[in-house]
């Protein structure tokens, strides 16, 4: 445990953050299962209005440094891929 007075209030902000950074995570994986349900539905509206949400999910988290920009670049190209094939 932390002695120090900056230690403790570096590890309460180090909670915090991963807080907020599984929050994100958690939004993004919950989306991306509600597009690959509508793809499988065949409903072509609501696949188009899943991937402008998870699209801009994944933007907010690439902008605050959660995700890795390459990642969300590799994963909107692997889902549009998707709805090309079906």
């Amino acid at each position: 445990m932390a002695n120090h007075k900056s230690a403790k209030k570096r590890s309460v902000q180090s909670k915090v953050k991963n807080a907020v950074n599984s929050q994100y995570l958690t939004k993004i994986r919950t989306n991306l299962n509600k597009f690959y349900n509508f793809l499988k539905d065949n409903d072509a509206e609501e696949v188009q209005n899943s991937l402008k949400e998870v699209n801009s999910i994944m933007a907010k988290a690439v902008k605050k440094g959660i995700l890795k920009k390459q990642y969300m670049s590799r994963k909107l190209s692997l889902l549009s891929n998707h709805i090309k094939k079906n």
